[in-house]
Protein backbone atom coordinates (compact mmCIF):
# COMPACT_ATOMS: atom_id res chain seq x y z
CA UNK A 1 0.00 0.00 0.00
CA UNK A 2 1.09 3.40 -0.84
CA UNK A 3 -0.02 6.90 1.13
CA UNK A 4 0.01 10.56 0.40
CA UNK A 5 -0.35 14.07 2.04
CA UNK A 6 -2.43 16.12 -0.41
CA UNK A 7 -1.05 19.61 0.10
CA UNK A 8 -3.62 21.35 2.17
CA UNK A 9 -4.45 25.12 2.95
CA UNK A 10 -6.74 24.08 5.78
CA UNK A 11 -4.39 21.78 7.39
CA UNK A 12 -1.11 22.05 7.64
CA UNK A 13 -1.57 18.12 8.01
CA UNK A 14 -2.62 17.73 4.46
CA UNK A 15 -5.53 15.65 3.30
CA UNK A 16 -4.69 11.32 3.54
CA UNK A 17 -4.61 9.70 -0.03
CA UNK A 18 -4.74 6.23 -1.19
CA UNK A 19 -2.13 6.32 -3.65
CA UNK A 20 -1.85 3.82 -7.15
CA UNK A 21 1.32 1.22 -6.98
CA UNK A 22 2.70 2.74 -10.07
CA UNK A 23 2.20 6.58 -8.17
CA UNK A 24 -0.47 7.35 -11.42
CA UNK A 25 -3.28 8.07 -9.61
CA UNK A 26 -4.87 8.81 -5.62
CA UNK A 27 -7.70 8.71 -4.03
CA UNK A 28 -8.61 11.09 -0.93
CA UNK A 29 -9.49 9.44 2.10
CA UNK A 30 -11.30 11.55 4.72
CA UNK A 31 -13.85 8.97 5.73
CA UNK A 32 -11.06 7.16 6.88
CA UNK A 33 -8.85 9.47 8.51
CA UNK A 34 -8.18 12.88 8.10
CA UNK A 35 -4.58 12.82 7.59
CA UNK A 36 -1.74 10.39 8.22
CA UNK A 37 -0.90 11.12 11.15
CA UNK A 38 -4.17 10.52 12.96
CA UNK A 39 -4.33 7.59 10.18
CA UNK A 40 -1.22 5.90 12.12
CA UNK A 41 -2.71 6.57 15.97
CA UNK A 42 -5.38 4.24 15.00
CA UNK A 43 -3.57 2.22 12.34
CA UNK A 44 -5.03 -1.47 13.77
CA UNK A 45 -8.44 0.19 12.94
CA UNK A 46 -7.65 1.91 9.91
CA UNK A 47 -5.45 -0.34 7.99
CA UNK A 48 -8.10 -2.85 6.30
CA UNK A 49 -10.35 0.20 4.89
CA UNK A 50 -7.20 1.93 3.68
CA UNK A 51 -6.13 -1.61 1.80
CA UNK A 52 -9.35 -1.87 0.33
CA UNK A 53 -9.20 1.57 -1.10
CA UNK A 54 -5.99 0.54 -2.31
CA UNK A 55 -7.09 -2.61 -4.26
CA UNK A 56 -9.96 -0.88 -5.94
CA UNK A 57 -7.49 2.16 -6.68
CA UNK A 58 -5.09 -0.29 -8.65
CA UNK A 59 -8.01 -2.12 -10.20
CA UNK A 60 -9.25 1.33 -11.76
CA UNK A 61 -12.58 0.82 -9.45
CA UNK A 62 -12.04 3.73 -6.43
CA UNK A 63 -14.49 6.51 -6.72
CA UNK A 64 -13.21 9.97 -6.59
CA UNK A 65 -9.78 8.89 -8.16
CA UNK A 66 -7.71 11.68 -9.64
CA UNK A 67 -4.10 11.89 -11.60
CA UNK A 68 -1.15 12.27 -9.74
CA UNK A 69 1.14 15.38 -9.48
CA UNK A 70 4.09 15.10 -7.69
CA UNK A 71 4.07 19.15 -6.79
CA UNK A 72 1.09 18.80 -5.12
CA UNK A 73 1.91 16.67 -2.44
CA UNK A 74 3.49 17.08 1.20
CA UNK A 75 6.19 15.36 2.36
CA UNK A 76 4.27 11.66 3.20
CA UNK A 77 4.20 12.92 6.71
CA UNK A 78 4.05 16.83 6.65
CA UNK A 79 4.29 16.89 10.50
CA UNK A 80 4.91 14.43 13.77
CA UNK A 81 5.88 14.11 16.84
CA UNK A 82 9.26 12.38 16.72
CA UNK A 83 12.11 12.37 14.83
CA UNK A 84 15.14 10.57 15.40
CA UNK A 85 17.70 10.44 13.16
CA UNK A 86 20.26 7.15 13.82
CA UNK A 87 22.95 6.75 11.96
CA UNK A 88 23.54 3.03 11.01
CA UNK A 89 26.29 3.19 8.36
CA UNK A 90 29.57 2.52 10.04
CA UNK A 91 31.80 3.69 6.84
CA UNK A 92 29.61 7.26 6.79
CA UNK A 93 30.74 7.56 10.29
CA UNK A 94 33.92 6.79 9.42
CA UNK A 95 34.46 9.69 7.25
CA UNK A 96 32.19 12.39 8.90
CA UNK A 97 34.49 12.23 11.79
CA UNK A 98 37.46 11.53 9.83
CA UNK A 99 36.57 14.93 8.38
CA UNK A 100 36.18 17.17 11.94
CA UNK A 101 39.28 15.46 12.99
CA UNK A 102 36.97 13.98 15.50
CA UNK A 103 37.49 10.28 17.27
CA UNK A 104 35.51 7.39 16.73
CA UNK A 105 33.24 6.56 20.03
CA UNK A 106 34.16 3.23 21.25
CA UNK A 107 30.35 1.55 21.10
CA UNK A 108 30.87 2.27 16.98
CA UNK A 109 30.05 -0.90 16.24
CA UNK A 110 27.58 -1.79 19.67
CA UNK A 111 25.30 1.16 20.25
CA UNK A 112 23.62 3.18 17.66
CA UNK A 113 24.17 7.00 17.46
CA UNK A 114 20.97 9.21 17.05
CA UNK A 115 19.74 12.51 17.58
CA UNK A 116 16.22 14.17 17.41
CA UNK A 117 15.48 16.06 14.93
CA UNK A 118 12.83 18.88 13.30
CA UNK A 119 9.49 16.94 13.31
CA UNK A 120 7.14 19.99 13.69
CA UNK A 121 7.63 20.65 9.74
CA UNK A 122 9.05 18.56 7.09
CA UNK A 123 9.26 20.87 3.65
CA UNK A 124 7.84 19.38 0.89
CA UNK A 125 9.73 17.00 -1.03
CA UNK A 126 9.95 19.21 -4.33
CA UNK A 127 10.67 22.55 -1.59
CA UNK A 128 13.30 24.74 -1.64
CA UNK A 129 15.85 24.66 1.10
CA UNK A 130 16.22 27.48 2.41
CA UNK A 131 19.79 29.01 2.76
CA UNK A 132 20.90 32.19 4.98
CA UNK A 133 24.56 32.02 4.65
CA UNK A 134 26.76 29.63 1.97
CA UNK A 135 29.01 29.45 5.24
CA UNK A 136 26.72 27.44 7.04
CA UNK A 137 28.09 24.77 4.68
CA UNK A 138 24.40 23.63 2.92
CA UNK A 139 24.58 19.61 2.66
CA UNK A 140 22.12 16.96 1.76
CA UNK A 141 22.09 13.46 3.27
CA UNK A 142 20.00 10.60 1.40
CA UNK A 143 18.44 8.23 3.84
CA UNK A 144 15.73 5.49 4.22
CA UNK A 145 13.26 5.85 7.15
CA UNK A 146 10.33 4.50 8.69
CA UNK A 147 7.48 5.30 9.87
CA UNK A 148 5.77 3.58 13.74
CA UNK A 149 2.67 2.80 15.60
CA UNK A 150 2.69 3.22 18.86
CA UNK A 151 6.22 1.44 20.50
CA UNK A 152 5.96 0.31 24.14
CA UNK A 153 9.29 1.94 26.19
CA UNK A 154 11.48 -0.77 26.88
CA UNK A 155 11.19 -3.15 23.54
CA UNK A 156 13.16 -5.18 21.78
CA UNK A 157 14.67 -4.99 18.62
CA UNK A 158 12.79 -8.01 17.35
CA UNK A 159 9.45 -7.05 18.57
CA UNK A 160 10.33 -3.48 17.84
CA UNK A 161 10.26 -4.52 13.95
CA UNK A 162 6.78 -5.34 14.26
CA UNK A 163 6.00 -1.75 14.99
CA UNK A 164 7.00 -0.47 11.62
CA UNK A 165 4.30 -0.06 9.47
CA UNK A 166 5.64 2.29 6.94
CA UNK A 167 8.97 3.50 5.05
CA UNK A 168 9.69 6.58 3.38
CA UNK A 169 13.16 8.31 2.14
CA UNK A 170 14.53 11.27 3.62
CA UNK A 171 16.72 14.42 2.39
CA UNK A 172 17.99 14.97 6.08
CA UNK A 173 18.87 18.60 5.40
CA UNK A 174 22.86 19.35 7.33
CA UNK A 175 24.27 22.29 7.76
CA UNK A 176 28.11 21.14 7.98
CA UNK A 177 29.79 24.61 8.96
CA UNK A 178 27.65 24.96 11.59
CA UNK A 179 27.97 21.33 13.43
CA UNK A 180 31.86 21.35 14.91
CA UNK A 181 31.05 24.49 16.88
CA UNK A 182 27.54 23.32 17.92
CA UNK A 183 29.24 19.54 18.88
CA UNK A 184 32.06 21.23 21.10
CA UNK A 185 29.70 22.67 23.24
CA UNK A 186 28.52 19.32 24.25
CA UNK A 187 25.01 19.35 23.92
CA UNK A 188 24.41 18.15 20.48
CA UNK A 189 22.87 19.45 17.30
CA UNK A 190 20.46 22.07 16.98
CA UNK A 191 21.31 25.12 14.73
CA UNK A 192 22.92 22.81 12.22
CA UNK A 193 19.64 20.05 11.71
CA UNK A 194 16.86 22.64 10.17
CA UNK A 195 14.07 20.95 8.58
CA UNK A 196 14.66 17.56 6.39
CA UNK A 197 12.44 16.56 4.00
CA UNK A 198 10.32 13.18 2.91
CA UNK A 199 9.34 11.50 0.27
CA UNK A 200 5.94 12.22 -1.23
CA UNK A 201 4.90 8.47 -0.36
CA UNK A 202 5.20 6.29 1.89
CA UNK A 203 4.52 2.40 1.49
CA UNK A 204 4.27 -0.87 3.38
CA UNK A 205 6.47 -3.55 3.34
CA UNK A 206 4.93 -5.45 1.05
CA UNK A 207 5.48 -3.15 -1.41
CA UNK A 208 8.89 -3.44 -0.97
CA UNK A 209 9.05 -7.48 -1.57
CA UNK A 210 11.75 -9.33 -1.09
CA UNK A 211 14.27 -6.69 -0.73
CA UNK A 212 13.09 -5.61 2.53
CA UNK A 213 14.74 -8.32 4.63
CA UNK A 214 16.49 -8.35 8.27
CA UNK A 215 15.17 -5.00 8.92
CA UNK A 216 16.45 -3.41 6.57
CA UNK A 217 15.52 -1.91 2.81
CA UNK A 218 18.55 -4.18 0.35
CA UNK A 219 17.87 -1.27 -2.49
CA UNK A 220 20.18 1.12 -3.89
CA UNK A 221 19.22 4.97 -3.33
CA UNK A 222 19.70 6.97 -6.40
CA UNK A 223 21.13 10.54 -5.44
CA UNK A 224 21.41 13.02 -8.55
CA UNK A 225 23.42 16.30 -7.87
CA UNK A 226 22.65 19.05 -10.13
CA UNK A 227 21.52 16.79 -12.64
CA UNK A 228 24.03 14.32 -12.34
CA UNK A 229 24.83 10.95 -10.88
CA UNK A 230 26.02 11.09 -7.15
CA UNK A 231 25.43 8.27 -5.89
CA UNK A 232 23.94 4.43 -5.99
CA UNK A 233 25.09 2.93 -1.89
CA UNK A 234 22.67 0.09 -1.47
CA UNK A 235 20.88 0.95 1.86
CA UNK A 236 21.03 -2.73 3.07
CA UNK A 237 24.23 -2.01 4.31
CA UNK A 238 23.01 -0.83 7.27
CA UNK A 239 24.96 -2.67 10.70
CA UNK A 240 22.14 -1.65 12.95
CA UNK A 241 19.20 -2.69 11.63
CA UNK A 242 15.85 -0.34 12.31
CA UNK A 243 14.61 -2.90 15.24
CA UNK A 244 17.67 -1.54 16.73
CA UNK A 245 17.28 1.82 16.27
CA UNK A 246 13.63 1.53 17.38
CA UNK A 247 14.84 0.19 20.04
CA UNK A 248 17.88 2.57 21.28
CA UNK A 249 15.03 5.42 20.96
CA UNK A 250 12.53 3.38 23.24
CA UNK A 251 15.08 2.71 26.10
CA UNK A 252 13.81 5.48 28.25
CA UNK A 253 10.39 6.45 26.61
CA UNK A 254 7.49 5.26 24.75
CA UNK A 255 7.52 6.23 21.11
CA UNK A 256 4.26 8.37 19.55
CA UNK A 257 2.32 6.45 17.11
CA UNK A 258 3.77 8.39 13.32
CA UNK A 259 7.35 8.74 15.06
CA UNK A 260 9.82 8.60 12.40
CA UNK A 261 13.05 6.67 12.41
CA UNK A 262 15.80 7.70 9.93
CA UNK A 263 18.60 5.36 8.66
CA UNK A 264 21.53 7.59 8.61
CA UNK A 265 22.85 8.60 5.41
CA UNK A 266 22.98 5.40 3.18
CA UNK A 267 26.74 4.79 2.89
CA UNK A 268 28.27 1.84 1.11
CA UNK A 269 32.51 1.31 1.48
CA UNK A 270 32.55 0.48 -2.05
CA UNK A 271 33.12 4.25 -3.53
CA UNK A 272 32.09 2.81 -7.21
CA UNK A 273 28.59 3.08 -5.70
CA UNK A 274 28.61 6.86 -4.84
CA UNK A 275 27.69 8.58 -2.24
CA UNK A 276 24.30 10.36 -0.40
CA UNK A 277 25.67 13.45 0.94
CA UNK A 278 28.53 16.12 0.34
CA UNK A 279 30.30 15.78 3.37
CA UNK A 280 31.52 11.54 2.19
CA UNK A 281 32.55 13.22 -1.47
CA UNK A 282 34.79 15.88 0.43
CA UNK A 283 36.11 13.68 2.52
CA UNK A 284 37.44 10.73 -0.04
CA UNK A 285 38.87 13.59 -2.01
CA UNK A 286 40.90 14.24 0.77
CA UNK A 287 42.02 10.84 1.31
CA UNK A 288 42.70 10.13 -2.10
CA UNK A 289 43.93 13.54 -3.15
CA UNK A 290 44.97 15.62 -0.21
CA UNK A 291 42.57 18.41 -1.51
CA UNK A 292 39.06 19.41 -1.30
CA UNK A 293 37.29 19.89 -4.52
CA UNK A 294 33.76 20.02 -4.26
CA UNK A 295 32.11 22.92 -2.28
CA UNK A 296 28.90 22.40 0.03
CA UNK A 297 25.77 23.83 -1.85
CA UNK A 298 24.95 26.97 -2.65
CA UNK A 299 21.47 28.66 -4.41
CA UNK A 300 20.28 27.13 -7.19
CA UNK A 301 22.06 23.74 -6.61
CA UNK A 302 19.78 20.66 -6.86
CA UNK A 303 19.37 17.10 -5.27
CA UNK A 304 17.10 14.36 -6.23
CA UNK A 305 16.67 11.39 -4.82
CA UNK A 306 15.19 8.07 -5.86
CA UNK A 307 14.75 4.34 -5.18
CA UNK A 308 13.61 1.73 -7.40
CA UNK A 309 12.49 -2.20 -6.59
CA UNK A 310 14.03 -5.40 -8.65
CA UNK A 311 11.18 -4.11 -11.34
CA UNK A 312 12.85 -0.95 -11.97
CA UNK A 313 9.60 0.71 -10.52
CA UNK A 314 9.60 4.18 -8.59
CA UNK A 315 8.57 3.32 -5.26
CA UNK A 316 8.71 5.84 -3.08
CA UNK A 317 8.07 9.19 -6.12
CA UNK A 318 11.34 11.56 -5.69
CA UNK A 319 12.71 13.97 -3.72
CA UNK A 320 13.76 16.68 -5.45
CA UNK A 321 15.28 20.28 -4.23
CA UNK A 322 16.64 23.48 -5.07
CA UNK A 323 18.63 25.66 -2.47
CA UNK A 324 16.97 29.22 -2.09
CA UNK A 325 19.00 32.24 -0.68
CA UNK A 326 16.72 33.51 2.09
CA UNK A 327 17.43 36.74 4.02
Amino acid sequence: MKLGSLKSKESLDGVLCVVSRDLKTAVKVPQIAANLREAMEKWSENQAALEKVYSDLNEGKAAGSFAVNEQDFHSALPRTWLFADGSAFIYHIKLVRMARKAPLPETLTTVPLMYQGECGQFLAPTEEIPQRDVAHGTDFEGEVGIITDFVPMGVTPDQALKHIKLFVLINDVSLRGLIPEELAGGFGFFQSKPASALSPFAVTADELGEAYKEGRVHLPLNVDYNGKFFGKANAGAMHFHFGQLIAHAAKTRNLAAGTVIGSGTVSNDDHSTGSSCLAEVRMIETIETGEIKTPFMKAGDTVEMKMFNEKGENVFGRIFQKVKAVQ
